[in-house]
């Protein structure tokens, strides 16, 4: 491994800085109006969640010690949201699990 100069380093930061602008600026810029279409608008309102998931969910399978164990707090903490818990119950809630399963099956 090589050094690198701070010259290059800068520069770097910088390409990464302008795509990560354009990325977020260009939709941005195109859209002059409010979007009405309500499948786009549905589309929209949705991907952060389904951004959150596709990220989230693997590493709350390697998170613990066990996949069980993670496979209970994960269903617990989806239990916990559809009976209308707020968050911090629920990743309360979730951990207890977690730590309780590992107990059980002798992990701790």
């Amino acid at each position: 491994m090589g050094t690198m100069s701070v010259g290059r380093l800068i520069l770097y930061i910088a390409g990464m800085a302008i795509a990560t602008y354009l990325i977020r600026m260009i939709p941005l810029a195109a859209m002059k109006k409010k979007i009405t279409n309500r499948f786009l608008r549905s589309f929209l309102y949705y991907i952060p969640y389904a951004v959150l998931s596709a990220m989230v969910f693997p590493a709350i399978l390697y998170a613990t010690s066990s996949v069980l164990s993670a496979a209970v707090g994960c269903a617990a903490a989806v239990i916990c949201s559809l009976a209308g818990l707020q968050l911090l119950p629920v990743a309360l809630i979730s951990c207890v699990a977690v730590y309780v399963t590992e107990l059980i099956s002798g992990l701790l």
